[in-house]
């Protein structure tokens, strides 16, 4: 990762966007909605993915490319399991709902945990993991 350093105003903005993401699971943890759906669905999510693909040029080159790529991929990881997890149930004809509930429960505690950690070492001013 180049030594490169961002420019304050994107470094707020990685905050902002880690901030959308949070929000959308907040709302899925205390709405009615699952963490999942509100996370895959939720405005606050869906804007800060779209921030992530506008701004990413800009974090080229910074130790702030790797906090990108690690939120894109969080978003479309986490559609795939989602994903997966509804093609399960509409092959089992809908059977498959209740024990599609425990990988949709691990996949909000892994949207949870990308999040969390993603911020913390933001706030360190670290890069994420490769």
């Amino acid at each position: 990762m180049s030594a490169t350093e961002p420019r304050p105003s994107m470094i707020t903005l990685t905050h902002v966007i880690y901030g959308l993401h949070a929000l959308s699971l907040l709302i899925g943890i205390v709405g009615v909605a699952s963490v999942v759906g509100a996370f895959l669905n939720g405005w606050p999510s869906i804007i800060a993915v779209i921030l992530n693909y506008v701004k990413r040029r800009e974090a080229r080159g910074t130790w702030l490319e790797s906090h990108f790529r690690w939120q894109i991929r969080t978003f479309w990881f986490g559609l795939l399991w989602v994903a997966l997890c509804a093609l399960f149930v509409v092959a089992t004809l809908g059977v498959g709902l209740l024990i599609a509930w425990l990988p949709l429960g691990v996949v909000g505690l892994w949207f949870i945990y990308r999040i969390a950690s993603g911020w913390l070492r933001l706030n360190d001013r670290r890069p994420m993991y490769a």
